[in-house]
């Protein structure tokens, strides 16, 4: 006479895939969600219902600490705002070319705490300073061809320039440059801003306020037509 087989109870996975799919289940038996225990790090245990409030606590912690680093990125934001747009008015207020350029050099070392700036202009004109932080090239961007695939991508390049970038930038001052913000000023020519921090500028951060900034200074110099 055969055995009947006796059926063994659901294995653990079998139980865990039950449970995943009728997340219900212990809130109909709250009996058993108060029975179970749950290990703990340091080898003890405790109740599933403790162990859920310490995961939720833990979840609340991390949303406060997500919610403090947006706050200090929008207060950031904020004062960038305030600063570009204060630059721009700036840039808007000055009667003449070399006031206006004057003001990119300026309020770029006060304002935004910058180092080294470099302005290189695709014209000539008589009442432009002559300065380190000045470069003037007639014959725009053909006569600086290590910088033609940026020109033609028309994008900020941001974080360590290649040397020959620098030291046509920055000429006996390259060694100290150790992060750069490049900006394309429309066909004015090219603004430059160079930190001793290797950290300063990098290639993930965010460009709109760079471009804001650029913006503001072609429009500046589009004010006053090019001396014959």
């Amino acid at each position: 006479m055969n055995e009947i087989p006796i059926k063994e109870g659901p294995n653990a996975m079998e139980v865990a895939s039950y449970l995943r799919r009728h997340p219900e289940f212990l809130s109909e038996y709250p009996d058993i969600t108060l029975s179970l225990l749950v290990p703990r790090e340091q080898g003890e245990t405790t109740s599933l219902v403790s162990y859920q409030l310490e995961v939720l606590r833990d979840k609340n912690r991390e949303l406060q600490r997500r919610l403090r680093d947006l706050s200090e990125v929008a207060a950031e934001n904020e004062l960038l705002t305030a600063r570009v747009h204060a630059f721009t008015l700036g840039l808007m207020r000055e009667r003449t070319l070399a006031e206006t350029v004057h003001r990119v050099a300026a309020a770029l070392t006060e304002d935004f705490h910058t180092e080294l700036v470099r302005l290189v202009l695709f014209r000539a004109d008589g009442d432009l300073p002559a300065t380190d932080w000045l470069q003037v090239e007639p014959r725009g961007a053909a006569a600086l061809p290590v910088f033609a695939e940026f020109l033609r991508s028309g994008e900020p390049l941001c974080g360590r320039l290649q040397q020959e970038k620098l030291d046509a930038l920055f000429a006996a001052r390259a060694e100290e440059v150790r992060s750069t913000a490049l900006l394309p000023i429309g066909s004015s020519g090219m603004l430059a801003v160079g930190s001793h921090d290797a950290n300063r500028f990098h290639p993930g951060m965010g460009t709109v306020f760079l471009k804001l900034m650029a913006a503001a200074v072609d429009t500046a110099l589009a004010r006053f037509p090019i001396s014959a």
